[in-house]
């Protein structure tokens, strides 16, 4: 018989509902009934991709007497990390505190109160490979709550004022310029790792977020030594295991230090961000590979990530049949009974398909030497081999396809749907690909529906046609973003008018006023033990960084004070921090990159304005925001955005096409019809 998640939207509670154990969701009826028995809170967290969220199921909460002895000592409550973020960072730094590290599945035992006393992450069903039970765990704990239940409050109790007093920032005055951004590049060239890119050992993360800043701190100084870190990184991670070679995208992270073997789910928020850091590189390094990545990360995301109705799934598994990677790896037979002898040969080379094998006696598709390096030793055509190779790819993505799946989570997240919306709009933009634009609008349009009950405020999930959940900081943030960059790559106002009304709502509900930072939850949210500031990023961009990046550009674009001021103070809060670590600070770097500037307010007008403007996302402009009204702009009389009221006011269209190039409420005179434009457009691309 079902429990009580059987009522559950969440893909991974249900994976649950048939447990033995009696899993409640999080809520009142869940934690009244521990008080009520004055029995701990068993909080298991996970999410439904994680490979070893699956093993302590079929080990532990598919065991009955382990279920037994649950159902007796405790109230088990199962919450999907990625529906509530916020438990999953309170608890999870109680882990970190309690054990000097963390990971899913994540294991907390709390009093009826809520606070946490002990905790974990994975542990077998009984004790093996150095590690003890989890049915001694689970005695351990009945033993200390029973016996010594006054030593189990005080953990609880100094713990939590432990978790209460983390990320409190360390505000002080400081010059929000340029040199700050490259001192924190200077310092993540001291961790960049320069025989397989990225930063630190294995296992290895891909770290978009710190490529953009590296990028931008490049643009700035010209230094070339920053440009080769991001196309190191970028050529070696798509070289490796990471990337799926035949049907696009990137595996969460790769087991080793140099991207060959990878933990091998699927995230929506990776591909997203990976997508923009290839798109960047592209511009930045004139190199069309990254482009050719970004197009098929973005495909793979539109083939096998988005829902009917216009959002985009949450994740793959890493686990199909039963075995992680099942669905990706290849023996050579396999590839000769696709491709035929002389083909397959060819591609085993290229991709690195032995007898041997590099993963559990099976093969990972990656590229040792680029295809250009097989050319030239093979002595072909690069492009002929280029051709030959996509032609033998699509044939075994067929055959891959007709392969038992991994298991997809099929939830719409906003904070992940932010990132990948605005992914969409700024490639369908740079690379003139009128479906990016399209997939962007309709995702758009979907969230804004379905996901925001009233204007301004939004829930969190949707799954099984049912929107819920207060929304988190970056969920508001991601979306906002999104928004302004669907603005600037379609010219559509409304998308401007809702970035704005969603910003309005993190200055209100979300603001510290203490540090000038963002809390990650409204004030209207659930009470819980502590409300966290979230300033690094993490696999995601921190809420507090992308709510600043946003609000840097709608106040630049529009001359907002009130959004520059909420930016400027948000900026301090976390200078300390890019100083001190500026690995975890990436998508603040861009903000402050942005902030200090220049950072030019490019406003078009006239017959030929849209074109003109669109050619922008051409070019790597980092620092700018673009404005475009092809007709009259006069005197704020005309139909649009209120918020554009003061950037096209007085600049009627003319007979030409004319380009406002403006600076902190200084406007250079106009410049006037086409030729020109793209004249200076080119300089200010020249210009650092």
């Amino acid at each position: 018989m079902p429990n009580r998640l059987a009522n559950e939207s969440s893909p991974y509670l249900l994976q649950h509902q048939d447990n033995p154990v009696d899993w409640q969701p999080w809520g009142e009826e869940a934690l009244a009934e521990a008080a009520r028995r004055d029995v701990p809170i068993f909080l298991s967290i996970g999410y439904s991709a994680c490979h070893w969220c699956h093993v302590m199921e079929y080990e532990s909460f598919e065991n009955q007497a382990i279920a037994d002895y649950l159902n007796e000592h405790y109230v088990s409550i199962k919450v999907d990390r990625e529906e509530r973020p916020d438990l999953d960072q309170i608890y999870m730094n109680a882990v970190q505190m309690l054990t000097g590290r963390g990971g899913w599945p994540m294991s907390v035992f709390l009093t009826p109160q809520l606070k946490p006393f002990y905790g974990g992450t994975y542990w077998p069903a009984s004790a093996a490979r150095g590690m003890p039970g989890f049915d001694q765990v689970l005695a351990a704990v009945v033993d200390a709550w029973q016996n010594r239940r006054e030593q189990a409050e005080q953990t609880a109790m100094e713990l939590t004022e432990k978790i209460q007093s983390l990320a409190l920032p360390e505000r002080r005055e400081q010059q929000l310029d340029g040199p700050l951004l490259v001192g924190a590049c200077e310092r993540l060239e001291r961790d960049f790792d320069p025989q397989h890119g990225g930063f630190g050992g294995a296992p290895k993360f891909p770290q978009p977020m710190n490529l953009q800043a590296l990028l931008r701190g490049w643009q700035r100084t010209g230094r070339q030594a920053l440009l080769d870190m991001v196309t190191t990184t970028l050529d070696k991670m798509h070289a490796g295991g990471m990337y799926d070679h035949l049907g696009g995208g990137f595996a969460r992270y790769s087991v080793d230090e140099r991207w060959l073997v990878p933990h091998f789910e699927k995230m929506l928020y990776d591909n997203a961000s990976l997508a923009v850091a290839y798109l960047e590189g592209f511009l930045a390094a004139d190199e069309p590979r990254y482009a050719q990545v970004t197009r098929e990360t973005l495909d793979y995301v539109l083939r096998d990530m988005t829902d009917p109705a216009g959002g985009f799934y949450s994740a793959e598994d890493a686990d199909s049949e039963g075995h992680e990677g099942k669905f990706y790896v290849w023996k050579p037979e396999q590839i000769r009974s696709v491709l035929g002898e002389t083909d397959a040969d060819l591609f085993c080379r290229v991709y690195d398909v032995t007898p041997i094998g590099n993963f559990e006696g099976q093969n990972i598709l990656n590229l040792p030497k680029s295809i250009d390096q097989q050319a030239q030793l093979l002595k072909l055509d690069p492009a002929d081999l280029s051709q030959r190779l996509a032609a033998m790819r699509q044939k075994l993505l067929a055959e891959r396809a007709k392969r038992v799946r991994p298991g997809r989570d099929e939830k719409v997240l906003v904070n992940w749907n932010g990132l990948m919306i605005d992914a969409l709009a700024r490639a369908g933009a740079a690379l003139s690909e009128p479906r990016y634009l399209d997939a962007a609008r309709r995702a758009a349009d979907f969230l804004l529906a379905e996901l925001s009950p009233k204007p301004g405020r939004l829930l969190h999930t949707w799954a099984g046609g049912r929107a819920k959940l207060n929304a988190y900081l970056d969920d508001y943030a991601a979306l906002s973003g999104a928004l302004i960059s669907l603005y600037e790559a379609t010219f559509e106002e409304r998308y401007l008018d809702a970035a704005g009304g969603l910003l309005d709502t993190v200055l209100e509900r979300f603001t510290d006023p203490a540090s000038g930072s963002f809390f990650y939850t409204s004030n209207d949210h659930d009470e819980l033990i502590t409300r966290t500031l979230e300033l690094t990023d993490n696999a995601t961009p921190s809420g507090a960084s992308l709510a600043t990046t946003a609000l840097v550009r709608l106040g630049k674009l529009t001359g907002n004070e009130a959004y520059l001021a909420a930016a400027d103070r948000a900026l301090q809060a976390s200078a300390s921090m890019m100083e001190r670590v500026p690995i975890a600070m990436g998508q603040m770097l861009v903000a402050l990159d942005l902030y200090a500037g220049p950072t030019p307010e490019l406003v078009f007008t006239g017959p030929d304005a849209k074109r003109l403007a669109e050619s922008t996302h051409r070019r790597f402009l980092p620092r700018r925001v673009i404005a475009c009204r092809p007709g009259s702009g006069g005197g704020g009389d005309a139909p649009g955005s209120p918020l554009l009221t003061g950037t096209f006011s007085g600049r009627d269209a003319a007979a030409e096409s004319r380009l406002y190039v403006c600076e902190n409420h200084a406007c250079q005179a106009p410049v006037e019809g086409s030729e020109a434009i793209v004249a200076r457009l080119k300089e200010l691309t020249e210009e650092r």
